[in-house]
């Protein structure tokens, strides 16, 4: 059974102003009970497992049918065809330094594709919200990717994957090759929220390597729905991307390996 998505909209925005409070409330305090995961580089606070569990019970409630995919808990089967991709808190290292970059994402996939996004930023009360077919909006306003041609005149967004340390595939090269030929590059610390200012044109364009399904579920769509293009770079680890207007990925992908 399909459901309606403008309203089911309407319910995720409700969740996600909600625990965007608590993490407001948390932000900057001193009861963030920070542990590390994979490696010293990969964070996890208390706020992130509250958030999710947040998420769990309200889409639990209100579709007990629909599988879960989150950061912190992993995949929670059911039979429904739909699918919540979910990153409770994506930004960590910057919530835990007290740095106001962090978002809540919440993606929604039916058989395989994402059909609506959100993307929530606490701090700055940035919401970002798609459905499949129906355009892009930041805070109810509609918004575009930007429209610039040549990476001379172009401010880039880029990250780094947790195991930089140790694997060699770590983005280094790509930056080392793109930097002398943009006007700058910004390293924001949250997929989710790089892909949503690619999506405003606050960014004009967007590249990463070893991403994960709950990292950008919400803001490629957000971005796709403002006009741009999210694509593929190269084979290997989880998932490589680039993405902007077509000019731009194309101009950007002859410096990407």
């Amino acid at each position: 059974m399909e459901i309606c998505l403008e309203e089911t909209l309407k319910q995720v925005i409700a969740w996600v102003k909600e625990i965007g409070e608590i993490q407001r409330a948390y932000f900057r305090g001193t009861n963030l009970e920070i542990e590390t995961k994979s490696n010293a580089y990969d964070v996890v606070t208390r706020v992130d497992k509250l958030s999710e569990s947040m998420l769990l019970e309200r889409i639990g409630s209100a579709f007990p049918t629909h599988a879960v995919l989150g950061e912190e808990t992993g995949r929670h089967e059911a039979s429904s065809p739909y699918l919540w991709v979910i990153d409770p808190l994506d930004g960590t290292n910057n919530y835990s330094q007290g740095l106001p970059v962090f978002t809540i994402s919440v993606g929604l996939q039916y058989k395989g594709e994402t059909v609506l996004g959100v993307v929530y930023a606490p701090y700055f009360d940035e919401l970002y919200t798609a459905i499949k077919g129906k355009g892009a909006s930041l805070n109810g306003k509609e918004i575009h990717v930007a429209r610039k041609t040549e990476l001379k005149y172009s401010v880039l967004g880029t990250g780094f994957p947790y195991d930089k340390d140790v694997n060699p595939e770590n983005n280094a090269d790509n930056l080392a090759r793109i930097l002398p030929n943009i006007r700058g590059v910004r390293r924001m610390g949250s997929a989710a929220y790089d892909l949503c200012c690619t999506a405003a044109g606050f960014l004009d364009g967007y590249w990463e390597i070893c991403l994960h399904l709950w990292d950008i579920c919400a803001g490629e769509l957000i971005l796709t729905e403002a006009g741009g293009i999210v694509r593929p770079f190269r084979e290997g680890r989880e998932i490589n991307l680039v993405s902007g207007n077509p000019d731009i990925v194309r101009e950007m992908s002859k410096y990407l390996r």
